[in-house]
């Protein structure tokens, strides 16, 4: 008599292969609760042992774990992503990557389709706009790691940076070196706060509070890409300007770099800038700019470690949120301020 298949149980429930897959190694929850009781149904009907169904999940591994990262245009995806898979890979884990371009549908569409390739946990940089998809996965106890954000009402374990000392620190040198006038640039908050930019716009606010400097809503931009230059531009239009300028991240550096080379501003003479983020970038160019960096290839290593180990104990751990510390990395791009 021949032997059975997990394909004959697909057929015959009228599901993939994989459903069938994921049933039986009782990953249920994007799972309808009448097509688990059909392939259970099926199962029985045809007396289906699978092989190797009493092993636990470890045995039953597919050795993939998915990434998905919100932007990976950032340098701490990059980093992250180049530490991650080097770690895992030491183990024998490969990994498969995925670019949510801040897209929440296609976020989700990436975990929906991870899960269904059954890879043994997911490392992700959320966006936050689908915390019941993430809820699911938790109450699952299915090996989950934040990477950069927290998500409101989720609880897994978190690897970011301390940013609001990272803003703290980038406002202190300025003052150090005698700046009063000291704007910050961010991309857009987001409906959901994201966490990076949440947290340094409130280190910038601290620390410019704690230096006894009354707060300007005018030196707290948080715009769009695109709308870079023209915030700069008002800046320059203020009765007093900023001579002292925070880039939220590598992405608003670069374009504040660019905005002062089209507009012939001298660095540090005109605008001393410090950059949050630790991009390559900022030391080429010339003053090589003062950054505050964050550990980010550490941080990967840490998720991949974290990632084994919930792998290894079937995502049972008590959710635990590591702050990484920032550094100054000194440049040429602060000087004293220069008023006209």
């Amino acid at each position: 008599m021949k032997k059975l298949t997990i394909e004959d149980v697909a057929q015959k429930a009228g599901v993939s292969k994989s459903t069938v897959s994921q049933f039986l190694n009782k990953r249920f929850k994007y799972m309808s609760e009448a097509t688990r009781n059909r392939i259970a149904e099926v199962i029985e009907e045809l007396n289906y042992q699978p092989n190797g169904l009493a092993r636990s999940l470890k045995q039953n591994r597919t050795h993939m774990v998915g990434i998905i990262v919100a932007n990976i245009d950032y340098s701490l995806s990059i980093q992250c992503i180049r530490a991650i898979e080097h770690e895992l890979q030491r183990h024998g884990i490969q990994v498969i990557i995925g670019n949510a371009d801040e897209n929440a549908d296609k976020e989700n569409t990436y975990v929906e389709t991870l899960i269904a390739r059954q890879v043994d946990g997911l490392i992700i940089f959320p966006t936050g706009h689908h915390p019941e998809a993430y809820g699911r996965l938790v109450e699952a106890e299915y090996p989950l790691v934040f990477m950069d954000r927290l998500v409101d009402g989720v609880t897994t374990q978190s690897l970011l940076l301390d940013n609001e000392m990272a803003a703290k620190t980038a406002v202190r040198e300025l003052v150090r070196k005698g700046h009063k006038d000291i704007a910050i640039l961010s991309l857009p908050l987001g409906e959901q706060a994201i966490t990076p930019r949440k947290e340094r716009m409130s280190g910038y606010k601290k620390a410019m509070e704690e230096a006894g400097f009354t707060l300007s809503t005018e030196y707290m931009r948080s715009v769009s890409r695109e709308e870079i230059s023209a915030a700069l531009d008002e800046l320059l239009r203020l009765p007093k300007p900023p001579t002292g300028l925070i880039a939220a991240n590598d992405l608003v550096l670069g374009e504040i770099l660019k905005y002062a080379n089209r507009q012939a501003i001298a660095i540090p003479g005109q605008w001393s800038v410090i950059g949050i983020d630790d991009a390559e970038f900022a030391q080429i160019y010339n003053p090589p700019i003062t950054t505050i960096r964050q550990p980010a290839y550490e941080m990967g290593v840490q998720a991949a470690k974290l990632m084994l180990s919930l792998i290894e104990d079937q995502g049972a751990a008590v959710p635990i949120t590591y702050r990484f510390p920032p550094s100054l990395q000194p440049g040429q791009s602060v000087g004293t301020p220069v008023r006209g």
